[in-house]
């Protein structure tokens, strides 16, 4: 299986999932987008390609974006997963995402249905 973010894959299978499936997850983004502006939808659009460190969320079971590899927040989110549960999570880049984070290739693919 090919590992490597593709910067052109076609995502709006993946749009249309969290736009349908993650409604909590799709107001987070709208809220960011009001934040940030139109840079947190191609965030999720890296994320979604596979790029890490840009958008990673999970709802009701479904998990979308590309884990924050190296990054200690995901060990955070882990563990708060494990503990308390949760609704919905959404992880942003605290300022422009990192590039050039390790992408774990023995992990599963996130965000495939």
């Amino acid at each position: 299986m090919d590992t490597q973010a593709d910067p052109k894959a076609d995502v709006s299978g993946k749009v249309a999932e969290i736009k349908e499936h993650m409604p909590a997850v799709y107001k987070a983004i709208q809220a960011k987008a009001g934040e940030v502006g139109n840079v947190a939808y191609e965030w999720v659009r890296k994320a979604l390609r596979g790029e890490p460190g840009c958008f990673w969320a999970i709802e009701g079971g479904r998990v979308v974006g590309t884990p924050f590899y190296g990054h200690p927040v995901m060990d955070v989110v882990a563990k708060g997963l494990v503990e308390f549960g949760c609704a919905y999570v959404c992880i942003w880049p605290d300022q422009q995402p990192a590039m050039g984070l390790q992408r774990n290739t023995g992990a599963a693919q996130h965000g495939q249905a």
